[in-house]
């Protein structure tokens, strides 16, 4: 499975989306690699972090950037699961990478900034869906409010209801400190001691893979 995280916007918690998966997937024992096509190279310096601690699952990986279509297509027949980080803008790695995924995931963060990107991005993604007309995109909402008085989530989900290509996913990231600490330390946050946010994670990553 091919399972790109892509947005037009960078700050939506895309790249930290994109470690988490790949480090439940390999504490669950699943052969998974990472792709890294975004040049800020977040995810690679993860990585190299996590390469450090030898007791972690193993996450393979590389960067590829342009046109990597052909790569993930190829990475699909050695790995059960591929993992692409892409950049925060409209780029070429984003469109390339759309025609040969299975799913994408779109992070928004609860903000009228993160909502005002999504009429352009559906229409890549419809684009993309010319080549690649069984790409499923979901949407999950990253960075929201922990404090539940806060109404900015409902309103999101209230808005998503204008973009039909996109299925909201019922998995909500909350803003908290342990995935900042877990990104500097080179782990997911299932590897680190937070309840609250592993039950995130794993959530995710259950509804990905009952698709």
């Amino acid at each position: 499975m091919i399972i790109l995280i892509g947005s037009q916007k960078g700050g939506c918690g895309k790249s930290t989306i994109c470690v988490n998966i790949c480090s439940e997937l390999a504490c669950r024992k699943k052969d998974v690699v990472l792709v890294d096509s975004d040049r800020q190279g977040t995810a690679s310096n993860w990585l190299t972090d996590r390469n450090v601690i030898s007791a972690l699952p193993t996450i393979h990986s590389l960067q590829k950037f342009d046109n990597i279509r052909d790569t993930l297509i190829d990475l699909k027949k050695r790995y059960e699961y591929v993992v692409v980080d892409t950049a925060g803008r409209d780029s070429r790695e984003l469109r390339t990478g759309m025609t040969s995924s299975d799913i994408m995931i779109v992070p928004f963060r609860p903000s009228q900034p993160d909502l005002d990107t999504l009429p352009r991005l559906t229409e890549i993604m419809t684009e993309a869906k010319d080549l690649n007309p069984t790409l499923r995109a979901v949407a999950i909402l990253t960075l929201a409010p922990t404090n539940p008085v806060i109404n900015e989530t409902n309103e999101a989900k209230e808005y998503l209801k204008d973009f039909p290509e996109l299925e909201l996913m019922k998995t909500i990231i909350r803003d908290r400190k342990v995935y900042r600490d877990a990104m500097s330390e080179g782990k997911g946050v299932v590897e680190m001691d937070n309840l609250k946010a592993k039950k995130e994670i794993q959530s995710l990553v259950k509804e990905l893979l009952l698709w």
